[in-house]
């Protein structure tokens, strides 16, 4: 038993907890609509009546246990709160009476938390089914091909059936998802998919299944819309043990309620689950994003090369047309060689004189370039002769091009030293030279 000074001192705190939890409030779970079934006849009467329901237990332990008849069973009653806040344990409430098991589903779970999913797209019509298998994403598609002739032979080696797997992808804790469709070809040459849910109901047959537990497949599901209907039924009412407040706050809250659903969380288990498949899409969504960057990266190398090729070869066009220009005009004089103008080269003449004329008028191109230029020089005169009045040359800017001009004469000093000095050094060479030929010619 416990300590009487322990049972005395939480007996006066039972009132700490309110009336939600205590013997008195448990008219506060009236939100439940929970009705006991089992009621006492009288002093010393027999309880008759059927069992309670499993609701009404986990109140009983948590408001009101009758399992010692003394101060002890209000702390029991925190002992048991605690486990069905944190959602295991067993809750001891009678004496007659087994134990309540506390699980995450309870509705007084405290670990509990609403999360969005994506709403299926595929119709039962395209036939998809996800098959989880305990194996990595590498064995898997080393094995796909072996795979899939399993599943045909499960499928009983119908000729007229053939297995497709729509796609691979890793899941957390060594686990791969498998989506795969079964098309039926009829004698007439036409194929359909075998629906999803008829492919559903047959492999989770017993003997079936128990084939596809020996290859590794842990779960098949289907993958299917919702109807409007399923949709609504889902939205209004709340899952097991979830508060539905909180459930009508999650659908608020979705960001997207075309594409998303709330679904809830329960435990600890679920939010790692969740946390693990987030960061397994996170790296896959990272992969892709590192090919396209290589892609992006490929084609701009790509684009320059060939911007770079066709102005190459662009120059090089231009070049061969000269090239080209001047082979046919060479092989044009030589053709022509001996023969007399002709009428279309007498016009073309003609021609040419006449715009050699025009350009050559004083009063067209060649004329007004002339004026231009004429105007051009005598703009340059006058800037010239006016430079002092109209420019200024800043004392910064006049101190560096001293200290330029400065460098530069000494510059130009020591490079005089030094053809000084060489000029010396050769005309004593010539000296010895000279000295040295008298010598030999006495």
């Amino acid at each position: 038993g416990f300590p009487t000074g322990l049972g005395a001192g939480t007996a006066t705190g039972t009132s700490g907890f309110g009336t939600g939890l205590g013997t008195a409030g448990l008219g506060g779970f009236g939100g439940f609509n929970i009705q006991p079934t089992q009621q006492q006849q009288g002093k010393g009467g027999q309880q008759g009546q059927p069992q309670p329901t499993q609701l009404f237990q986990q109140v009983t332990a948590l408001s009101a246990p009758t399992l010692l008849g003394d101060e002890r069973d209000s702390i029991l009653a925190k002992w048991n709160q605690l486990q069905a806040y944190w959602g295991t344990g067993k809750g001891y409430y009678g004496n007659n009476n087994p134990p309540v098991e506390f699980t995450q589903e309870n509705p007084f779970c405290r670990f509990k938390a609403v999360g969005y999913s994506c709403i299926p797209v595929s119709k039962d019509e395209d036939g998809l089914v996800v098959l989880i298998l305990n194996k990595k994403e590498s064995d898997v598609r080393a094995q796909q091909q072996q795979l899939v002739e399993t599943l045909h032979k499960i499928l009983g080696s119908n000729q007229t059936l053939s297995v497709n797997v729509e796609g691979v992808k890793s899941l957390p804790n060594d686990q791969t998802e498998v989506i795969v469709y079964v098309v039926e070809r009829s004698l007439s040459g036409t194929s359909k998919r075998i629906a999803a849910s008829t492919l559903f109901n047959f492999l989770e047959q017993a003997n079936i299944k128990a084939q596809l537990t020996q290859i590794g497949v842990a779960m098949s599901v289907t993958r299917t819309e919702l109807s409007p209907a399923q949709l609504k039924q889902l939205l209004q009412n709340a899952p097991a043990g979830v508060d539905p407040i909180i459930w009508e706050q999650a659908k608020v809250d979705n960001p997207d309620p075309e594409k998303l659903f709330p679904v809830p969380m329960v435990g600890f288990k679920e939010l790692l689950r969740r946390l693990q498949i987030q960061e397994q899409m996170t790296k896959q969504h990272q992969t892709r994003v590192d090919i396209i960057s290589n892609d992006i990266s490929e084609l701009q190398k790509n684009q320059a090369t060939t911007v770079a090729k066709i102005a190459q070869y662009k120059r090089k066009l231009m070049d061969l047309s000269h090239r080209v220009l001047q082979v046919l005009i060479k092989q044009e004089i030589q053709r022509k060689s001996g023969y007399a103008i002709q009428v279309d080269e007498e016009h073309l003449r003609v021609q040419l004189d006449t715009i050699q004329s025009e350009l050559n008028a004083p009063t067209q191109f060649k004329g007004r370039l002339n004026e231009l230029m004429s105007q051009i020089r005598m703009q340059n005169h006058f800037g010239a002769v006016r430079s002092e009045e109209r420019y200024s040359v800043d004392a910064d800017l006049l101190r560096e091009i001293k200290q330029h001009l400065k460098q530069q004469q000494e510059g130009l000093s020591h490079l005089i030293s030094v053809i000084k000095d060489d000029l010396e050094d050769i005309k004593l060479i010539e000296h010895g030279l000279s000295d040295s030929f008298a010598s030999l010619q006495g």
